[in-house]
């Protein structure tokens, strides 16, 4: 996975796709997400980092980051 090099993100937490003209603004969860695929991890990698800085349950995780990286995808924000 690769964030797609029009893709800026602010340490806010504000993305911008310089290529479509859309804004999102990511939740600090989402902004992690985002940077761990910029640091090159792959959605295992990502689940693993969020478990063990989260109380949270294995299934929660994999249902939360499997569906907002399809989400990225669909929004050509990762390819």
């Amino acid at each position: 996975m690769k964030v797609n090099k029009n893709i800026a993100v602010s340490e806010s937490g504000f993305l911008f796709d310089s290529m479509s003209g859309d804004s999102y603004s990511l939740n600090p969860i989402a902004a992690e997400i985002l940077r761990l695929i910029r640091d090159t991890k792959n959605p295992e990698e990502i689940k693993q980092e969020l478990l063990k800085k989260y109380d949270v349950s294995q299934s929660a995780i994999d249902k939360s980051v499997d569906e907002y990286l399809f989400t990225l995808k669909k929004l050509n924000i990762i390819k």
